[in-house]
């Protein structure tokens, strides 16, 4: 990751965009910490900046509870939503050792061909740790959900906000299967310029 904004703006950035939010719960009772990947301007953070904003606005707010994260994968473009191989190893090593204890599972939602042949070349590396009490061990949390009515089946459909531009992918998979497998592209459906502030959501009432 880089950055071209001063570290102030960087975490004023990631509180406005809403990338990461407590609400809701699994079905084990669990909370839920949702990851919208689209709205995670890799380009414009820097991971030190990452890691302060996670400390102090969402680690304290999981407590002493278990916990489960949703990432929505749903339109991530790697070179401006990802941090890199280091950085996503980076983020994961500072998270407290309590934190990664108690995460119980991620759903991973509209993964990809690419995504999953990443975690499965690079995930056991990024994720296992060398096999202590505090590593995690989250590659062998990953659950792969590739449509968002198979979610429910994981989580409370009533409490988790999910951006309308996630039900139009899940629309897109209908009439086009192959984007499952990376055999067609999503392109024509993704817009260049993209508000983040404009992103309706939805919450299945």
């Amino acid at each position: 990751m880089s950055s071209q904004i001063s570290e102030a703006d960087q975490e004023l950035l990631l509180h406005k965009l809403d990338i990461f939010k407590i609400r809701g719960k699994d079905k084990q009772g669990h909370k839920i910490l949702r990851i919208i990947g689209k709205f995670f301007p890799a380009r414009l953070l820097i991971v030190e900046v990452v890691k302060k904003y996670l400390d102090e606005h969402i680690f304290p707010r999981l407590g002493k509870r278990r916990f489960s994260v949703l990432y929505v994968h749903t339109g991530v473009q790697r070179s401006d939503n990802l941090p890199g191989i280091s950085g996503l190893r980076w983020i994961y090593e500072a998270i407290p050792i309590n934190v990664r204890d108690n995460l119980q599972a991620v759903y991973f939602l509209h993964p990809g061909l690419q995504a999953r042949l990443f975690l499965a070349t690079f995930g056991r590396f990024l994720f296992s740790g060398g096999g202590g009490r505090g590593c995690g061990r989250l590659y062998g949390k990953l659950r792969y959900v590739s449509r968002v009515d198979y979610l429910w089946e994981h989580v409370k459909r009533k409490e988790v906000e999910i951006p309308e531009f996630v039900y139009d992918h899940d629309e897109d998979l209908e009439y086009r299967p192959m984007m499952d497998y990376g055999l067609e592209s999503d392109h024509p459906r993704v817009s260049l310029s993209p508000s983040f502030s404009s992103y309706s959501m939805r919450c299945i009432l």
